[in-house]
Parts: structure tokens; C-alpha cells; sequence
């Protein structure tokens, strides 16, 4: 028979065992959404994940809550990249995903931090199922590339959208002077041509606006992530200000204009253009979350939904994978940051 001590320090020993279980479990599944510039499709049942990372980091899901690290898409990195940045790590930052017809296109970009040499790249395959014997990621090189000393803009956070004519567009930009916009050819590998078709959408300065906004620090010009999202006869077009990166450092946040024309002019809710550091607030930091940004916008079925990374205040300001439904209000998206 067990004594009353022995069954006390047995039950503590278990209580102990299940405790370190949990910890484990939820520590695998908190490490599991660990992401930077995710953006998000779906194939069949199955969610898919892309993010900044060595090849491009993968990630897998069927219920958008416990994610499964797959592949990157490139062992190795694409020839073409040295000639951008010299001895290119393989680390693509801030791809972007699409389907087009019969075929998925990522685009990525390559560059250095800080600088605006850079270039935007893509890659098509014809099934994001890697158990599928068609699966071959086949890399086509860059479409746009930025020049330090020539082009006072940056080749980098892509996002492909097409317009009522169902003609191809890509957004890109970060800081510099703004978030640019570039009609494709159809095959949506190549910038168009005759005429080559660009757009300024949105640009910060810091003469603009001195007074201050709830959106954003008005002394700064910190602006990328462009990613534009059609909804009732509107381009919405969403970007990320302030700064990112710098873990509890971080002030990122996330704003949205709208325009009736892909090519602009995005105005926000006080009637301010983008283009003159107008953009109304979506999201920012609170106690849970130090800094939020680099959105993408989906629909899945018959869902809105806003999909980022924030800077985890209680890990260190680690980033992580954050995923909030759409609420549409008198035309605008609001989203809840404090929802589980």
C-alpha cells in the first residue's frame, strides 16, 4: 500500500511531467507560426504559407492554427541573384503568391538591408503540393530591378493584382519615394512594354504632414509593403509604415486607401492621398503585440481575411504569424488585434 507521502510526491511528479508536456506542446506550437512577410494561398484543403527566409520559407496548414514547415523553394540560390547582391545568401525576403489559370507565380525579392540595390524576382509551378509528381518550382529571373545612383525607389515586397480589364499589375516598394505600381505582360514574367506603364500609388516625405496622426509617426517617411485588394468596386490598397525589424524596437503598423482606378489616387478616410502620406489606420501595436505589418489580404471561402506578422512582446519581440477575419465598415476594414 502507498503511503500518504509517497502518494503526495507521485502526484507532484505527475502534475510536474504534465506541466513540462503542455510547455513542450504549446512551445512547438508557438514556434511553429514563427514568420516574417507571410503571405497565404489556398490548394484543395490545404492553406500554404510563403514568407521571407533562407530559399523561401514554407509552411503548411489545413485549419490555419497548427502549421507544418515544408521545403523552401530553392536548395540553392537562383544564378541571376549574384549578379544583383554579390555573394547572395539565399535569404528571399517578402514573396508573393498567385494563381493564374493552370500555374502558381512567386514573386520575391533580392536585396541587401538598407539599400535600395535590389531586384524582384519569380518563379512558377503547377502544384503547391510537394507530394505531387509535378511539383518543380522552375525560376525565371528578375522582372524589376532598382539601381543604387539611377532609380530613387526599391525593387522589393511585391504584390501581383489584376484590374477590371483583367490586366496584370505589380506593386512594390520600401521607403525611398514610395510604393510604385508596373503594368506585366500577360505572360506575367515580363514589365510590359510600348509604353512602359509606372505608377507613384503612395510615398511618405517628411515636409509633409507635421502634425501628428493616430496611423503614424509624421517625422517619418518609412513606407513599404504595398498589397491591393479588390472589395465593391474598390482598389484598397494596403501598406505598412513606420519601422520594422527590430523586434521590441519595432513600430510597424498597417494603413489602407482606396481607389475606384488600380493606377490611383488611393485616398483614405479623410480624404488625403497616398501619395501625400495620407493612409488610414488598420492596425498597430498594443500590450500583446509591440508592432504589426506586412499585410496581405484573401478571401477564403467567402471570408475576408488579414493575414501579418507582429512582434511578440512576451517572446523577446520574436515576429510571428498573425491571421484576423475582416470586418467591412461603411466601405473600410477594421480587424480586431485582440481576438485569440
Amino acid at each position: 500500500m502507498v503511503s500518504s507521502g509517497l502518494r503526495s510526491i507521485m502526484l507532484k511528479l505527475v502534475g510536474l511531467f504534465l506541466l513540462m508536456a503542455f510547455a513542450s506542446s504549446a512551445l512547438a506550437q508557438r514556434s511553429s507560426t514563427d514568420i516574417h512577410d507571410p503571405v497565404m494561398i489556398k490548394q484543395d484543403s490545404t492553406y500554404y504559407v510563403f514568407a521571407t527566409g533562407w530559399g523561401i520559407s514554407v509552411k503548411s496548414s489545413t485549419d490555419m492554427e497548427k502549421w507544418s514547415r515544408q521545403k523552401p523553394v530553392f536548395a540553392k540560390a537562383p544564378e541571376w541573384t549574384s549578379e544583383v547582391v554579390p555573394d547572395f545568401n539565399n535569404v528571399e525576403w517578402a514573396p508573393d503568391i498567385t494563381k493564374h489559370e493552370d500555374t502558381y507565380y512567386l514573386y520575391y525579392s533580392v536585396s541587401e538591408f538598407g539599400k535600395n540595390n535590389s531586384a524582384i524576382g519569380v518563379a512558377t509551378n503547377k502544384t503547391l503540393d510537394p507530394d505531387d509528381s509535378n511539383y518543380q518550382w522552375t525560376d525565371h529571373g528578375p522582372v524589376v530591378q532598382s539601381v543604387p545612383g539611377r532609380d530613387l525607389w526599391n525593387a522589393i515586397d511585391p504584390n501581383l493584382t489584376f484590374d477590371e480589364n483583367g490586366t496584370p499589375w505589380l506593386s512594390f516598394g520600401s521607403y525611398w519615394l514610395g510604393l510604385k505600381l508596373v503594368r506585366l505582360k500577360d505572360n506575367l514574367i515580363e514589365i510590359a512594354e510600348n509604353p512602359q506603364t509606372w505608377h507613384t500609388i503612395a510615398k511618405r516625405h517628411r515636409d509633409w504632414k507635421m502634425e501628428p496622426r493616430d496611423a503614424g509617426n509624421s517625422m517619418s517617411s518609412d513606407i513599404e509593403a504595398p498589397f491591393i485588394f479588390k472589395k465593391n468596386g474598390y482598389y484598397y490598397l494596403f501598406a505598412s509604415w513606420d519601422q520594422c525589424c527590430s523586434g521590441k524596437e519595432s513600430t510597424y503598423k498597417i494603413v489602407v486607401g482606396r481607389s475606384k482606378d488600380i493606377t490611383g489616387p488611393y485616398i483614405d478616410k479623410e480624404n488625403e492621398k497616398m501619395i501625400h502620406g495620407g493612409g488610414s489606420l488598420v492596425a498597430k501595436g498594443n500590450d500583446e503585440w509591440v508592432a504589426v505589418g506586412h499585410q496581405a489580404v484573401y478571401t477564403f471561402d467567402g471570408i475576408d481575411y488579414l493575414i501579418f506578422h507582429g512582434y511578440d512582446n512576451s517572446d523577446e519581440g520574436d515576429s510571428k504569424l498573425i491571421i484576423r477575419k475582416i470586418t467591412w465598415q461603411n466601405g473600410w476594414p477594421t480587424i480586431s488585434l485582440d481576438e485569440s
